[in-house]
């Protein structure tokens, strides 16, 4: 990945919509040459997808709360899939330390949640205990990725 990558990638994360003439200002190149490095980051993978950033207020689920899961041997596989199927379940991280996974939920309400960890998370097979963290409050939330600066060797 090159500089001119970089400023594409870049500038994709600060604004999504952006049209190729846009991104061609950015980058430096025609807006056909543009469109070519968008299709190739697309087919290496590093664009994975389009989407929309969405104020989770307003679609309804304001309440993030982190769940720290242990996973008894052998039950990994079955717990990633079982966490993979909900949309409550943002994010599904295997970690070092005392846990097995940290999961990333959102969800509608304090009920909710309850009823998610307590039917969900704690019935999935393997679980042995948990242990529930609620956000009071987010000084930063990004889904905006550090993009590393070309190197001599790209």
């Amino acid at each position: 990945m090159d500089e001119i990558d970089r400023n594409i990638l870049v500038a994709l994360q600060e604004n999504g919509a952006a049209g190729l003439a846009e991104l061609a200002k950015v980058s430096g190149l025609s807006v056909s040459a543009t469109a070519e490095r968008v299709k190739r980051l697309e087919e290496r993978q590093t664009i994975r997808g389009w989407r929309a950033d969405l104020d989770p207020v307003a679609v309804g689920c304001p309440l993030l709360g982190f769940v720290f899961v242990e996973v008894k041997p052998g039950s990994d596989a079955g717990f990633r899939a079982a966490m993979a199927g909900h949309e409550a379940v943002l994010e599904c991280h295997a970690v070092t330390g005392g846990w097995s996974y940290l999961l990333k939920l959102r969800l509608p309400d304090l009920a909710a949640f309850e009823r998610f960890v307590s039917e969900q998370v704690r019935a999935a097979e393997g679980v042995g205990r948990t242990e529930t963290l609620l956000t009071l409050g987010s000084a930063k939330e990004t889904a905006i990725l550090p993009v590393a600066p070309a190197t001599e060797d790209d």
